[in-house]
């Protein structure tokens, strides 16, 4: 029974520190002659807190976001980035909407 004990702990601190990984924005620095400007975009991502310890979602939805604004104009990146964040609450989770907006550029590519 002890063994099941520790295997049953183990295997919960597994779980526990794989949903602690986060993931980055990138954000490079461009010149203005590096890239044409398409238009304003804007994209938003959920993620879900299970009972406040089971992450869904929840570690990519700033790349989600960004990514899903950039598509959305056919460009490369983002200038200009604006991040708004809302929450909500329920009995047996919590939310987090990331919203991201900002003018989409397509690249120049060098001759």
């Amino acid at each position: 029974m002890k063994y099941v004990s520790k295997v049953v702990a183990a295997a919960v601190l597994g779980f526990t520190l794989a949903g602690c990984t986060g993931t980055a924005i990138k954000s490079p620095q461009y010149d203005s002659s590096q890239y044409t400007v398409l238009g304003h975009s804007e994209a938003s991502a959920t993620g879900i807190m299970l009972f406040g310890v089971i992450p869904i979602g929840q570690n990519s939805r700033f790349v989600r976001a960004q990514t899903a604004a950039i598509q959305a104009k056919g460009g490369d990146a983002m200038i200009n980035t604006e991040i708004q964040e809302k929450w909500f609450w329920a009995w047996v989770l919590s939310g987090y909407t990331t919203k991201i907006s900002g003018d989409v550029v397509k690249l120049k590519t060098a001759h």
